[in-house]
């Protein structure tokens, strides 16, 4: 299968099972077009009678292109054959009871209350609470004893907003550094906040403890003070977003994202990567909303089309500021083409409900911080480990080949799948396919590919 498209300036071909990436001619890209579908008499043909009016074509040049492709045909860059399918499931299986990341929900509650919030304003869908001390240490406990040989391990502090336990956190981070050493394990941690507690002891401790941190802003001050408010309808910009520039400064500009939300009041994202711009911070990440079809700030059909074309400007602005000597990098545009995930990782997934798991405050397990608080998707406890084998099957079995939308689909080796979660709260099957979720993946990969090309080109 091959991907065809233009945009900046290029003609991409995509061979989807190769990976192989070409930027080629006007003549080699209405060959390929052509080329499985017609006898390559009938292409020669086709393209002599488009190019005859072309001083700088001949006959003998359009035959030589034919050539070309058919010889990177030959070599397995162009219209490779998937023969990944026998290998679907294999390297859950060879991975299997081996966990290496959890979702700690160190806090089931905020100081915020984000009309847009998947989590019900930190709650999950049921009582307030914070994690204690020894359920924290417990859910470590579990994780270096499912971790099998792997020496790095992996924990976000979530919530909710886990400052509003941050003893805890510090506590527990402290408990892992000192047993890390006699396990044979190395802890990453990464912190989530919304920033209104942020101070410089959590700077401090982050910029020692956390390899990573997640900082929601969502950009404009009016587009996120109409979500991110407080409990008496305060919007909280300008009270994080000194806290935030504080925190970034202290980490040197790295190893940090500010990840903002658009909805349907803000399908026009550009002004709000803009406004992250222009207050200094060059790690981002905006993520459309996951919501319920009738809520107000659930993206529309109107809204798809506005939103493809930010996702082209960004790629344009990105250009433009390497340029400028001003680069910054945007999520879901980062992409390698020389190399990436192995295989395996691209047809098998996230590993949500196998690799990596999500505790509550009481310490039970669920797939992944999305399922929390959906009861069927209990999967066990920190103490007795997965009970509920068959829905952990259910999640082992899902990878690129379980969904029967994305076989025919260019991008299903980039995307692997999808999110199981926003498949479920879709179609009601973690198998099923977001339809909405994949137009926007589709765009973003074409824009991440693109971004490559150019800057591969202009070395």
């Amino acid at each position: 299968m091959i991907h065809q498209y233009k945009q900046g300036g290029y003609n991409i071909v995509l061979d989807v099972c190769s990976g192989a990436v070409h930027v080629v001619d006007e003549v080699a890209y209405d060959i390929i077009a052509l080329f499985e579908t017609c006898s390559r008499e009938n292409v020669l043909a086709a393209m002599e009678e488009k190019y005859a009016g072309c001083a700088d074509i001949s006959k003998d040049d359009i035959a030589e292109c034919y050539a070309q492709v058919q010889s990177l045909k030959d070599e397995g860059k162009l219209f490779a054959p998937d023969n990944f399918e026998p290998m679907a499931g294999k390297l859950k299986q060879k991975t299997a009871g081996v966990v290496k990341a959890l979702c700690l929900h160190v806090s089931h509650t905020c100081n915020l209350n984000c009309s847009y919030c998947f989590a019900s304003q930190g709650k999950y869908h049921g009582d307030r609470a914070v994690m204690s001390y020894e359920v924290g240490k417990q859910a470590l406990d579990f994780l270096i004893e499912h971790s099998g040989t792997r020496k790095n391990l992996e924990v976000d502090f979530f919530g909710g907003e886990p400052l509003m336990n941050f003893q805890v956190v510090k506590d527990l981070v402290a408990y892992a550094r000192s047993v890390e050493k006699e396990k044979g394990k190395n802890f990453r941690f990464t912190l989530t906040t919304n920033g209104v507690l942020v101070d410089d002891d959590v700077i401090s401790w982050a910029n020692r403890e956390c390899s990573n941190v997640v900082l929601s802003l969502d950009g404009r001050k009016e587009i996120h003070d109409r979500f991110r408010v407080d409990y008496a309808g305060n919007g909280s910009w300008d009270k994080i977003v000194p806290k935030f520039q504080k925190f970034v400064e202290a980490r040197n500009g790295k190893d940090y994202y500010m990840r903002g939300t658009f909805t349907h009041a803000n399908p026009d994202f550009l002004k709000d990567i803009q406004t992250m711009l222009d207050l200094g911070f060059n790690e981002l990440s905006m993520e459309p909303v996951v919501s319920a079809q009738d809520d107000p700030s659930a993206l529309t059909q109107e809204d798809l089309p506005v939103i493809m074309e930010q996702y082209e400007k960004l790629a344009e602005l990105m250009l433009q500021k390497d340029k400028e000597g001003k680069p910054f990098t945007f999520y879901h545009y980062m992409i390698d083409l020389s190399g990436g995930p192995c295989i395996y990782k691209r047809i098998s997934g996230c590993g949500s409900g196998t690799e990596y798991m999500a505790v509550t405050p009481w310490g039970d397990l669920y797939p992944c911080h999305q399922f929390v608080g959906e009861e069927r998707f209990l999967l066990g406890n920190i103490w007795e480990g997965v009970t509920n084998s068959d829905i952990q099957n259910e999640f082992a079995a899902c990878n690129v080949y379980a969904h029967p939308e994305c076989r025919d689909c260019w991008a299903r080796l980039y995307c692997s799948g999808g999110c199981a979660a926003n498949a479920y709260h879709a179609t009601g099957s973690v198998t099923g396919v977001y339809e909405y979720g994949c137009k926007l993946f589709r765009k973003r990969m074409e824009c991440a590919i693109m971004v490559a090309v150019a800057r591969a080109l202009s070395e």
